[in-house]
């Protein structure tokens, strides 16, 4: 399954954005039958979110629409952000929202238990986690139920193979993943030289660190090279190679025009052959090798 990333839409962390823009792009996804909408309260201080309410007014009967909120020092600050984050997108009911990041010296457990009281009003439909380690969610099941679990993940970035997915697949959690397309890496766009603004969070993205970005770029030519003679875009090719992994049961992916929409979500239309699946995975394992000790693409360790 496909779901449409509305970070782009806040407006900050990827450049400018015109909401017609957004709306545009959010309308294509629509008409491709998308009806998974990842969204978040820290996305523009809620303008993502508001425009998601916008668009999605009268069509929450349809639509699943998940939102997060990063953990705070006390508790009840996620049941606020909660609350503001209904009132952002105009809906009595949120399908599925995410404790954000995890945060260091904090115990997350009474946030936890918070949800679950909000779960039981109905105002949450399922709780989930996102870019939190093993450790963290094993000590948030103490005392809740993990329905989703959401990582970063594609052919690039697998750390989460060493122990958050066999966890999730051991316990029956369901995994979304984020940077399904590596912030655009694989869409094949980029050249030996990106550039980005500062306030752009590609700039801190692991993958661009120049060095390591010199080693990854040759690796992505050799996957862009699998799908030249079909004339169908590398990422077709890689999100569905995302979504055979075991355990993963839907890719966010994210769109800022009516353009990138259209094609990002007929990635499912594409067909390919077992052996295009097998060589991105070769050219994944050696990728692998070069990732640096780092357990989130944003370096974000709040």
């Amino acid at each position: 399954m496909l779901a449409l990333g509305c970070w782009a839409f806040a407006g900050n962390d990827w450049g400018s954005q015109d909401d017609r823009d957004s709306l545009g792009a959010m309308k294509e996804a629509w008409d491709h039958g998308v009806r998974h909408w990842d969204t978040a309260i820290a996305y523009g201080s809620g303008h993502s979110e508001r425009l998601c309410g916008l668009f999605l007014k009268d069509k929450y009967d349809e639509a699943f629409v998940a939102s997060k909120a990063s953990v705070g020092k006390k508790p009840g600050s996620i049941v606020r952000a909660l609350y503001k984050s209904l009132s952002n997108l105009k809906t009595e009911r949120i399908d599925l929202y995410y404790l954000h990041y995890p945060k260091r010296g904090v115990d997350m457990r009474p946030h936890m238990e918070l949800l679950g009281r909000e779960k039981e009003r109905g105002l949450i439909g399922a709780i989930g986690v996102s870019n939190f380690s093993l450790e963290e969610m094993e000590s948030l099941r103490e005392v809740g139920e993990i329905d989703v679990c959401q990582i970063g993940y594609n052919p690039i970035w697998r750390k989460p193979d060493a122990d958050i997915l066999p966890y999730c697949r051991k316990h029956g959690i369901p995994v979304v993943t984020h940077s399904s397309i590596g912030q655009g890496i694989l869409t094949g766009k980029f050249s030996l030289d990106p550039r980005f603004r500062e306030d752009d969070v590609r700039s801190r993205n692991v993958l661009f660190d120049q060095q390591l970005w010199s080693k990854i770029h040759p690796l992505i030519e050799e996957m862009k090279a699998i799908v030249l003679p079909l004339e169908l875009p590398l990422h077709h090719l890689t999100i569905q190679w995302n979504l055979r992994q075991p355990g993963i049961t839907t890719a966010v992916i994210g769109s800022r025009s009516t353009e990138q929409s259209a094609v990002n979500f007929s990635a499912l239309n594409s067909r390919f052959s077992e052996k295009a699946f097998s060589d991105v995975t070769a050219i994944s394992n050696r990728l692998q090798e070069l990732l640096p000790d780092e357990t989130n693409l944003f370096r974000w360790y709040p």
